[in-house]
């Protein structure tokens, strides 16, 4: 029987994102979030091939980005209290990690799987983040998905995407847990 990591064990059992709206300065400093994206590079990668990486979002970073995502949804005609939402974790945001899916061409590797790589990451610093004591919280949201936006806003290269964004500041109030996926219904056994 192998020897269980009981205390991250326990850290599974009871992990949850905190609402991005809760999250309040201070964010944390540089060496933090250094640290933190050391801890969410150690993702299965696929043939070593760092399909990914991290654009750090503060300060005035975060004000400029609500300005262009707001000025993008009026441009795409969104209403606005779309316009509003698209803007509002910007507005909001204290500190944010833009985790980028940047594939490499490879005969071994297929995209598909770079592209879960990518979704690792995110997912490996949310964790990262809550185990540190952060407030975290992963989202995206449809100018996410907008090229007008990955490349103006965020400097992205034609063949890159936004996996995620992964907001991490302090947290004001712990939510309560939410209902879960029943596992015996979600599992077929062979």
């Amino acid at each position: 029987m192998p020897e269980a990591n009981t205390v991250a064990l326990d850290f599974l059992k009871t992990r949850r994102s905190r609402p991005a709206k809760t999250l309040v300065a201070p964010g944390p400093s540089k060496a933090e979030l250094e640290a933190l994206l050391t801890l969410a590079a150690r993702t299965p990668d696929h043939g070593k091939l760092e399909p990914w990486r991290f654009i750090v979002i503060r300060g005035a970073a975060m004000a400029a980005l609500s300005e262009k995502a707001g000025r993008l949804a009026q441009t795409l005609g969104y209403d606005a209290q779309a316009s509003a939402k698209a803007r509002a974790q910007f507005d909001q945001g204290i500190c944010a990690v833009a985790v980028i899916e940047s594939p490499v061409l490879s005969e071994k590797i297929p995209a598909i799987e770079q592209t879960y790589s990518a979704g690792a990451v995110c997912l490996a610093l949310l964790n990262a983040a809550l185990a540190a004591g952060w407030g975290a919280n992963w989202l995206s949201g449809p100018l996410s998905h907008e090229r007008l936006f990955a490349e103006g806003a965020l400097g992205l290269a034609p063949h890159e995407r936004i996996a995620g964004l992964i907001h991490i500041a302090t947290e004001t109030t712990a939510p309560p847990d939410r209902p879960r996926p029943d596992v015996s219904a979600k599992t077929s056994w062979l």
